[in-house]
């Protein structure tokens, strides 16, 4: 099917430029911080055509100024086998923009004869389109599919095989087809946009610990707070917000010689912040979230993992809302643990 796979790959590609004609009523655009789905960092925008019909970014807009921010931030791994969506399918193009994306490729004629009349007869010869729907233009839109951001290799992804189809304003899209965008479906696709900072940990002692003394571990809760995307479909009114809040903090200390505070590894989320700060005076207590390293890591240093959970929930037009899988994002860090030395005397 060499046409087909020409007309997915075009879709993709020129995806990002299509825009849409809409009542006015149906549009809520984002400020700073709002981004369309091929560019996370392209501010949304719209315009009047002066008839009560104005312009907007196609597809699914992103927020993100809520979100985790700075090098150091990462993306949650959900802890089961649950992913976004490969693909999905929103408005695309107006009747004028499916025209000038259309028409140049059939005039290419480089997929073939049978399939562009095929494509004529559909979109223009009323069969069962005509003329694009231009008699409709502001009424409606037409849908098309979308391959979520880091899916394009997925098997997945080819699963949305639909062809363009239109959709009236207010009318809900073929109930055949599932991957239509919901709010349930943006606050996936937020979801797979959600990033949350590195999860390294404060020790005392800070630079080398010793055998069998109890290391202190905490992490700064003004870093870890929660953070959410909105991911929205101006033309249709629809958004979702899904937000990850920090849960607890797993520490594995790299070797089985070792001993964990709690007993767990597990430290929760207390006040804002995980563990304790240490301070002058507590070198005789047990920390609240730490590690005691029963042997000496030699002339190297033991791998100990920091791994934070994140629990994520959304809420959605409509009334919409609910929990998606939660999230971790760890980190690695080295620690030296020596011997104690003793003096004789």
């Amino acid at each position: 099917m060499p046409a087909m796979r020409y007309r997915n790959s075009a879709i993709v590609i020129l995806a990002a430029m299509a825009l849409l004609a809409c009542p006015a009523q149906a549009f809520a655009g984002y400020g700073p911080g709002g981004s369309t789905n091929g560019d996370p960092n392209t501010n949304t925008s719209g315009g009047s055509d002066g008839k009560g019909d104005i312009s907007a970014t196609a597809g699914v807009v992103y927020d993100l100024s809520k979100n985790g921010s700075g090098a150091t931030t990462g993306a949650v791994t959900p802890t089961t086998t649950w992913t976004p969506p490969a693909c999905y399918y929103a408005p695309k193009f107006s009747p004028g923009a499916l025209e000038a994306y259309l028409t140049p490729i059939w005039e290419a004629d480089s997929t073939g004869y049978e399939w562009d009349a095929t494509q004529r007869d559909r979109y223009v010869n009323g069969k069962p389109y005509k003329d694009f729907n231009k008699d409709k233009a502001g009424k409606g839109y037409w849908w098309d599919s979308y391959v979520t951001k880091g899916r394009e290799g997925d098997p997945g992804a080819l699963d949305c095989t639909k062809p363009i189809f239109w959709v009236d304003t207010g009318d809900n899209p073929p109930a055949d087809i599932p991957q239509a965008v919901t709010p349930e479906i943006l606050s996936q696709l937020a979801y797979n946009e959600i990033r949350v900072p590195s999860t390294k940990v404060t020790l005392a002692p800070a630079d080398k610990t010793k055998v069998n003394l109890p290391t202190w571990a905490w992490l700064d809760g003004a870093e870890f707070k929660p953070v959410s995307v909105t991911a929205s479909v101006p033309v249709l009114g629809i958004s979702a917000t899904t937000t990850a809040t920090p849960y607890s903090l797993k520490i594995d200390p790299g070797t089985s010689d070792a001993v964990t505070y709690p007993a767990s590894g597990v430290c929760e989320f207390r006040n804002g912040s995980i563990g304790e700060a240490y301070a002058k005076g507590k070198a005789g207590e047990t920390p609240p979230c730490g590690v005691k390293y029963l042997r000496s890591s030699g002339t190297g240093s033991y791998p100990l993992k920091a791994t934070i959970t994140w629990k994520i929930s959304w809420t959605g037009t409509g009334g919409t809302g609910g929990n998606l899988d939660d999230g971790t994002f760890g980190a690695t860090q080295d620690v030296i643990v020596q011997e104690i030395q003793s003096v004789n005397r």
